[in-house]
């Protein structure tokens, strides 16, 4: 009886201590659970808040590659290589017009030839292919030799025109009948340093024609 007692003593206190020690494990693998899982979420959400930052970096990025993009591709027609287009673009118009321009200066050029003087006075004369000034004269035609009047006037345009006197500061000296429908005129210019003789024909409807010029040696009217 005294043995069995003690067997079953012997039995209690192993099982007591397997328990003991199981519980032990237990407790143990909850608190590494429990460890684990704290770990899991304090890196997790650190690791999904840095994947959030890494990924408005790079949405960032993205965006800022496409302003860049965009801002170059607005900005091309300001390239040196578009102004340089510009700018030979714009030297060829201006060539264009000069080009126009000289041609139109080269058929309204007048063409002169040399011509014999009527007088000892005359130092230099000349003929030219003028066109008449253009009258605001109509019907038959009497010279008017008066001052003032229209063709005064329009004598003083054509000679202005013949001898490339500026009208505004050119001096008329004498103006005389040269003919049928034809008039003399000396005039000089504004320092009267310059004098010149110009024989005019008047063309119907047309007005005054510049056909000859007389340089003077001095004024002689």
């Amino acid at each position: 009886m005294g043995d069995s007692d003690k067997h079953s003593r012997l039995n209690k206190h192993e099982k007591r201590r397997k328990n003991t020690k199981l519980i032990s494990i237990l407790l143990i693998l909850g608190a590494i659970l429990v460890i684990i899982l704290l770990g899991m979420w304090i890196f997790g959400g650190n690791g999904e808040e840095e994947m959030d930052e890494q990924n408005e970096q790079s949405a960032e990025t993205r965006e800022q590659e496409e302003n860049t993009e965009s801002d170059t591709i607005v900005n091309e027609d300001d390239s040196p290589e578009n102004d340089s287009s510009d700018e030979d673009a714009e030297k060829e118009e201006n060539e264009d017009q000069e080009t126009k321009e000289e041609a139109s200066e080269d058929d309204d050029e007048v063409e002169t030839e040399q011509a014999e003087p009527s007088d000892d006075n005359v130092s230099e004369a000349y003929t030219g292919n003028w066109d008449p000034v253009g009258t605001e004269q109509e019907g038959s035609h009497t010279t008017d030799y008066s001052d003032g009047s229209q063709d005064r006037i329009e004598i003083d345009q054509a000679a202005s025109v013949a001898t490339g006197l500026d009208e505004s500061s050119m001096s008329t000296f004498w103006v005389g009948n040269g003919g049928d429908q034809q008039v003399i005129a000396t005039v000089g210019n504004a320092d009267q340093e310059e004098y010149y003789r110009v024989f005019l024909s008047w063309v119907d409807n047309e007005g005054w024609q510049p056909t000859t010029v007389e340089m003077l040696n001095e004024l002689d009217y």
